[in-house]
């Protein structure tokens, strides 16, 4: 495995919050995004974009986002407000079919200003509480605030917002055949750092296979010359420490014999296992690498 190149050491403590901001945005990502719709005690709709979100519980469905401090001028943004008057919101999930307009959304308009009208949203009642769903989201939540726990009073700090989910809304098209949600169907986006978003469907998105049920040997298990190899990588690794046992010697004689590969040498055996990993073939990886043993029997 390769090295680590030079690090790069900050003290929060010593570079401006700004700069702190965009680091701590680069490095965590991607972040899902909750478009939040709100009211105002005078009944104004307010629509917003927050990537410091996520749920954190199923039993009871808990929903957490973060509306922070402006740094530049240490005010409080409408949906905090209005959370705090109304205790009630509806998070609606973003796909990419909507992101341009969910950036649009983001825009800091009057508080009078209806971001529904101005990104070209679609509102619709919900059920159980005062804010509107976005029609346009493949999955909408109706949630009542909980608590709002604010972290800091200066600019950049975040308030969380504890949501408790109390009606979901999914729209059918987005679900398999087995009624679950198709990830290339919802088609998220989520946020990077500065303007970069993130796609989470076809090519970026792959499956890494839990360890739930099973009781994977562990990387500490794998022959050391496996180990340290030059060729494999952490991931690769991982995935060899995941299977529960290794193939018998026998096996890998028959493999080596059926597949002619008694006179390869390590790099090329180390090569072609982590083709056969990348193709999902794990245990004729192991066979592969284990030739070596093989043939020093």
């Amino acid at each position: 495995m390769l090295e680590k190149e030079k690090m790069l050491k900050i003290n929060p403590q010593e570079i401006s919050v700004a700069e702190l901001h965009g680091h701590l945005l680069g490095s965590v990502g991607p972040r899902p995004i909750a478009l939040a719709s709100t009211i105002d005690a005078a009944g104004n709709r307010n629509l917003s974009p927050f990537s410091f979100f996520n749920v954190f519980s199923a039993n009871p469905p808990i929903a957490i986002f973060s509306p922070a401090r402006r740094v530049r001028n240490n005010t409080i943004k409408h949906t905090l407000e209005n959370v705090l008057d109304n205790k009630e919101v509806v998070i609606n999930v973003v796909s990419h079919a909507m992101v341009q307009q969910t950036s649009l959304s983001s825009t800091e308009y009057k508080l009078e200003v209806n971001e529904f009208d101005k990104a070209g949203f679609t509102p619709i009642a919900s059920e159980t509480v005062k804010p509107f769903r976005v029609q346009e989201s493949p999955v909408q939540f109706e949630c009542v605030v909980k608590e709002v726990i604010s972290l800091g009073d200066e600019g950049g700090a975040g308030n969380l917002v504890i949501c408790e989910i109390k009606l979901v809304h999914i729209d059918e098209s987005i679900l398999n055949e087995a009624g679950k949600i198709d990830p290339n169907k919802i088609d998220l986006v989520a946020r990077m750092g500065g303007n970069w978003y993130c796609r989470a469907s076809h090519d970026a998105i792959f499956e890494v296979e839990k360890p739930l049920t099973t009781l994977g040997i562990g990387i500490d298990q794998i022959p050391s010359d496996i180990r340290n190899s030059d060729i494999l990588s952490g991931n690769d690794l991982g995935i060899l420490g995941n299977v529960e046992t290794i193939p018998s010697m026998e096996e890998v004689e028959q493999f080596c014999t059926a597949n002619k590969l008694n006179n390869e040498n390590s790099t090329t055996l180390h090569l072609k296992a982590k083709e056969l990993l990348n193709q999902g073939n794990t245990m004729d990886a192991w066979k592969t690498l284990l030739i070596d043993k093989l043939n020093r029997v």
